[in-house]
């Protein structure tokens, strides 16, 4: 098990932070209080730890004919809908909500260019909120693959405050490699041509890049 680069900031700033409280606590709090202090420290150090794992996963070789999901999660939407942003036709869109419990590490769903990225700054709702796919800070990836336009939304969510993407248009991508990291509570949407044949149902837990969202 791997700690992820963009855990580091976070937990620099959490041992410097435990290790003031501890040394206040030391100096001035009852041992009963101090004990207390020391146990608050090491779950928040565990939290952190937690949350940045990297866990060494990987895919035995690339197929484009399956779609794997592009992070940890549930599926909490499988509907048609409209893509209006890039896409502009009617698409499978898959929802994957990510609680802060979950590797929060985003991967490529599929192998291909970037046809298209672009952030929107936007609200904080509650990830599960439908409107948070039009409403709230989210990045957008477009993968032009094999089998058409795949789009990847990345969707902060209450507690997320920074969405990471590593991927820049013109980019020729690999399944199952990293795509970008987003920080605490959030969801991450696909959007996949009607000729996909999805492979999860509502409510099933999924792991990146292990498990597959759809086959064409």
């Amino acid at each position: 098990m791997k700690f992820h680069k963009e855990g580091y900031p976070t937990l620099i700033l959490t041992l410097v932070f435990g290790a003031a409280v501890l040394f206040f606590g030391k100096s001035f709090a009852p041992l009963w209080l101090f004990y207390i202090i020391l146990a608050v420290v090491v779950f928040l150090l565990i939290i952190v730890l937690q949350f940045f794992r990297d866990p060494n996963r990987k895919i035995e070789s690339e197929d484009n004919s399956k779609v794997y999901t592009p992070a940890d999660g549930k599926i909490v939407v499988i509907e048609k809908v409209y893509e209006p942003e890039y896409i502009k036709a009617e698409c499978y869109q898959v929802s994957i909500f990510m609680s802060p419990l979950n590797v929060h590490i985003n991967r490529n769903p599929v192998s291909g260019k970037i046809a298209f990225t672009k952030y929107h700054p936007g609200k904080y709702l509650a990830a599960w909120n439908p409107k948070s796919s039009t409403e709230n800070e989210r990045y957008t990836t477009v993968y032009d693959s094999d089998n058409g336009l795949i789009l990847s939304r990345q969707i902060a969510g209450a507690l997320a405050r920074r969405i990471v993407n590593y991927l820049k248009e013109g980019d020729h991508v690999t399944q199952s490699q990293e795509m970008g990291f987003i920080k605490f509570g959030s969801r991450v949407d696909l959007f996949l041509p009607l000729s996909a044949n999805i492979k999860v149902e509502l409510n099933q837990m999924v792991k990146s890049p292990i498990d597959i969202i759809a086959t064409f």
